[in-house]
């Protein structure tokens, strides 16, 4: 039978458990896909720890995935048997070797993207499309900070920056980090934990700060990050993987500081059909045309718990992946 990782309730990585998973014959308007890939995000992490609810009925994790298309259900549309397809979003249940769900979710892969890539590349593809049009349309030759820069989504929010031709400054934990967040192609790269990365970004930015900050780091980092943005920037908030963020008074964004604060939700994007449509079109094509998104990490399926512990931990650079 299928091996699938699931949890019962919140708690650490010790939490997941390998678990069998009947594979279920597709209804209408869903394909049951035979799976080679699953991403590992924060996200996932926040799920399993419970600062996110396990949806009900619901305890299979994982947002993201690839694989080919097994069976189809009446209503399938274009889709076929033996297509390559990648998705995002809601339900749970990536972390499987089948699974079976709505065709609206699946995007087929075009020639030349493989499945690992698609399927590393989804979530955080998507998000970095979403910060970069919808959050903050960014143009050429504007500033963005972007935090944890040798992570997954700090690297292809740089590379997709850089495509854009804007300027990137990023930040890491530590010095071994820095060549990762270069090789993607940031301009500048800061470490976050010294005193003077504020002040040193604001003077790398035509001495006013940046247009543009993506923060997935959280804690305290979030209200630190507020000083760095020029007047009438925007401060993306995308995660808390240095834990909960204290809570934000308004007069932190008055002036004179004067910028906006955004916490966008990519599961609440790819919820959107014509916004998904849009994205995942806009990731495919920056994908055949050479995006690279470098997986740091894979492990085998049954090993997801230790998947989580490293991602956690600060143990991983770029896409963290389970293969099937």
């Amino acid at each position: 039978m299928p091996l699938a990782i699931a949890i019962t309730g919140p708690g650490g990585p010790e939490a997941m458990k390998a678990v069998d998973l009947p594979a279920t014959e597709p209804g209408p308007g869903q394909a049951r896909i035979r799976q080679s890939i699953s991403g590992v995000n924060f996200v996932d992490i926040y799920v399993r720890s419970g600062l996110y609810p396990l949806p009900p009925g619901q305890s299979v994790l994982g947002f993201e995935g690839a694989g080919v298309v097994e069976a189809l259900g009446p209503g399938g549309g274009e889709l076929k048997v033996g297509d390559r397809v990648a998705y995002i979003g809601h339900p749970l249940g990536s972390y499987a070797e089948v699974r079976t769900l709505s065709t609206s979710r699946l995007v087929k892969l075009p020639d030349g993207v493989s499945e690992r890539v698609a399927g590393s590349t989804m979530l955080r593809g998507l998000t970095a499309h979403m910060v970069l049009q919808k959050v903050y349309p960014l143009k050429a030759g504007e500033w963005v900070l972007v935090h944890a820069g040798a992570g997954g989504l700090g690297q292809l929010v740089t590379r997709l920056a850089k495509r854009i031709g804007a300027n990137v400054i990023s930040t890491v934990g530590s010095e071994a980090k820095a060549g990762f967040a270069y090789e993607a192609g940031a301009d500048i790269v800061l470490l976050h934990t010294s005193e003077d990365w504020v002040e040193e970004t604001r003077r790398i930015a035509d001495r006013r700060g940046v247009h543009l900050a993506v923060d997935g780091i959280g804690g305290t980092m979030l209200s630190q990050t507020f000083a760095a943005v020029r007047p009438f920037g925007m401060v993306a908030s995308l995660g808390q993987a240095a834990g909960p963020i204290p809570p934000i008074e308004i007069e932190e964004l008055t002036a004179p500081r004067a910028i906006a604060l955004s916490r966008p939700s990519v599961l609440t994007y790819a919820n959107d059909p014509e916004l998904y449509r849009q994205g995942t079109a806009a990731l495919m094509e920056h994908l055949q045309d050479g995006l690279i998104n470098p997986i740091g990490a894979e492990y085998e399926l049954k090993d997801a718990a230790r998947a989580h512990a490293d991602l956690e931990a600060g143990r991983t650079t770029a896409s963290v992946v389970l293969m099937m």
